[in-house]
């Protein structure tokens, strides 16, 4: 699951500042629709609470869609920490 997490993080690297998206668009459409729902689902669970727990990914949670799935927000360049 870290490893579908990572990629996810990775990915917003991608996502231009200002621009809304959902979890899924972080994946290639077709590894998306692989994944069962469950798995699906606590990637979007883990997403969540690891922009909650780290404000240095600059994302700002917005309210849910009409078909219940979590947007975000991209407020600046994602500075990745080095390990």
């Amino acid at each position: 699951m870290n490893l579908l997490l990572n990629t996810a993080i990775s990915e917003l690297d991608n996502i231009k500042v200002g621009e809304v998206f959902l979890v899924k668009e972080l994946f290639v459409g077709y590894k998306w629709n692989r994944l069962s729902k469950a798995v699906r689902t606590n990637i979007g669970i883990l997403f969540i609470s690891q922009v909650r727990d780290d404000p240095s990914l600059n994302l700002t949670i917005l309210p849910k869609t009409a078909s219940n799935h979590q947007k975000y927000k991209k407020n600046s360049i994602v500075h990745k920490k080095i390990k």
